[in-house]
């Protein structure tokens, strides 16, 4: 157990669960549309739905979305920052099945083009991210972390895997999910530190890739 296990995160808010999580989450989804955001529709699944406003999650989901952390003073003017910023967003309540009751299922818009996400916050302001794309994940954001997507072929998690390791970048975990033989595929990697520029545009300029973005570590310590 880690001394961020017994004392939690460095946050601004009531509940680390319902709001250092929950800007995490948010943040999943900045980074990932790589722009910044113009509409945001968010359904909060359980506890995220019931008690969410009293525990501020609502204000740290925007927050996160607007790139603040969950130690930013600004957070608990998240909702004028996003007026400022030109984001429009609404919230509803989501059943999203049998998941983690602190759960929230993230559609957002930008310049950048369109991202979603699912992610639970599990305690202690630690995230799980389940579906980037529509397409299942399993990260945390402890890590730096790969997202790529690319139409299914026969090598390419290998070819990935080589161009980490050319870069002297070690893999912690990975994980692939495919729509169908031959359709897109969606594969997180997280890293010990993050891919180059150059790893990164390499990746990119493949033919069969067709987005990818670099997450930065999203956790303390």
């Amino acid at each position: 157990m880690s001394l961020l296990d017994m004392i939690g995160p460095v946050m601004i808010g009531p509940s680390s669960s319902h709001t250092a999580g929950a800007c995490r989450l948010g943040l999943v989804a900045h980074h990932l549309l790589g722009s910044a955001p113009r509409t945001a529709r968010i359904g909060l699944h359980a506890s995220f739905a019931k008690t969410g406003r009293g525990h501020g999650t609502h204000l740290a989901l925007i927050a996160g979305l607007l790139g603040l952390r969950p130690d930013d003073q600004q957070l608990p003017d998240a909702f004028e920052v996003a007026k400022a910023r030109g984001l429009s967003f609404e919230f509803y309540d989501a059943d999203l099945g049998d998941v983690h009751p602190n759960t929230a299922f993230l559609d957002v818009s930008g310049d950048g083009g369109r991202v979603t996400v699912q992610g639970s916050s599990t305690g202690g302001g630690v995230i799980l991210v389940t579906h980037v794309q529509g397409l299942g994940v399993n990260f945390s954001g402890a890590s730096p972390t790969l997202i790529v997507r690319y139409t299914d072929a026969v090598g390419m998690i290998a070819r990935v895997a080589t161009t980490i390791a050319a870069d002297g970048v070690n893999i912690a975990t990975l994980t692939c999910t495919r729509e169908t033989r031959g359709g897109q595929a969606l594969l997180a990697v997280e890293l010990d530190q993050p891919l180059s520029a150059q790893g990164q545009a390499f990746l990119d300029s493949w033919a069969d890739v067709n987005w990818l973005r670099m997450l930065p570590k999203l956790m303390d310590g």
